[in-house]
């Protein structure tokens, strides 16, 4: 456990596992900052085993990451520790907010949270949920049964007390001008500038499926002088990966194992080919960046589809089914020599983006704080 406290902590911004909720806790933890907290007064609270890890000591935000896993709906030995890590940790929850004494705990989500949301619960400190999938995740909806309030990215939501704030989304994210940052972007991830720059992410750990569907792109244009693929392929996927090319006399391919500068990504793209996570879909909105997007069909409830329509059934996004993976060279083809159908993508995205620019969210936990 690594912990950093303050003098007065103002918030705990607690979740994590995966980039899917450790960006957002980051992207709420600016939103405060942005209103005038200090990041001192700002703890973030995580899992040991989570990307966090590697996001957090990066970061100017105190932490602390606790032993804890999250319960697989599969069979497997993984959860014979779910319960004893998870009182564990519960306990030391306990003890480091009654250290701290946060006016306010802030739930991003995931397994990773619990920690905190049940010892905020026991101590009687009020809790806000961060809600933006358009189906809640299961730490989310036990969260809510005892939140002040519920900051949602969708309308509708079946969570109590909900207030429509838009998501989390990360400065740099927000700022991005495609037309301003293309340039400088690509000259950044040692992109070319003449060619059509299709960005792939399969999620921070990487996605088989899509990696094979990409690789099969790559034979298929492997003398294409034009194009240009960077593609976050996921460390256990590493050895797999082709070799990188250079692009002299045939395609520009980049295999990376991790992106750890999507702002520079979704300026640099001509297209992005992501998977249908929350965070994705709601980065793509704010970008505008032109996205085919792939939901993971395993995903629980199969939220990743809905996260997905909510862009494509507004002309925001192109949805492709994993069953579908085959036509994805044909649909990139068809992006390429179509850039009206890019600007229009484009276009539909940012409007539906605008909801995420408001600051709603970081006003919301500031009265719930407010009321401690």
């Amino acid at each position: 456990m690594n912990a950093t406290t303050a003098l007065e902590t103002f918030a705990v911004v607690t979740g994590g596992g995966t980039a899917g909720h450790v960006l957002p806790a980051l992207a709420v933890a600016d939103g405060l900052v942005s209103l005038g907290h200090q990041p001192d007064s700002i703890h973030y609270v995580g899992a040991q085993r989570g990307i966090e890890t590697r996001l957090l000591p990066e970061s100017p935000y105190p932490h602390t990451l606790f032993d804890v896993v999250g319960f697989q709906r599969r069979l497997t030995r993984r959860n014979l520790g779910f319960v004893p890590k998870m009182l564990r940790s519960r306990r030391a929850a306990i003890e480091l907010l009654r250290s701290l004494k946060p006016k306010v705990v802030v739930s991003v989500g995931g397994y990773a949270s619990m920690p905190a949301v049940f010892a905020a619960g026991k101590l009687g400190i009020p809790i806000v949920v961060v809600s933006f999938d358009l189906l809640p995740g299961r730490a989310s909806k036990l969260a809510a049964r005892r939140a002040a309030a519920c900051a949602v990215a969708f309308p509708n939501s079946p969570l109590p007390r909900a207030t429509l704030t838009g998501a989390p989304i990360r400065r740099q994210v927000l700022d991005v001008d495609r037309h301003r940052d293309r340039d400088d972007a690509r000259r950044l991830l040692g992109l070319p500038q003449d060619r059509f720059v299709v960005a792939v992410m399969g999620g921070s750990q990487g996605s088989g499926v899509l990696n094979e569907a990409i690789w099969r792109v790559l034979d298929a244009n492997r003398d294409d002088v034009g194009l240009a693929i960077r593609h976050a392929i996921g460390e256990r996927f590493l050895a797999n990966a082709p070799a990188p090319l250079n692009g002299d006399n045939e395609v520009f391919y980049l295999p990376v194992s991790y992106e750890s500068n999507m702002p520079a990504v979704y300026a640099a793209c001509d297209v992005l080919v992501g998977r249908g996570g929350a965070s994705t879909a709601h980065e793509v909105a704010a970008t505008g960046a032109p996205a085919v997007l792939v939901p993971w069909a395993g995903s629980a409830e199969d939220h990743q589809t809905l996260n997905v329509t909510w862009l494509s059934d507004e002309g925001a996004a192109i949805h492709l089914p994993e069953t579908e993976l085959d036509r994805l060279d044909d649909v990139l083809d068809r992006l390429r020599r179509h850039p009206d159908e890019r600007h229009a993508l484009e276009s539909n995205a940012r409007r539906m983006g605008e909801v995420h620019r408001s600051g709603a969210l970081a006003r919301l936990i500031e009265s719930v704080a407010a009321r401690s």
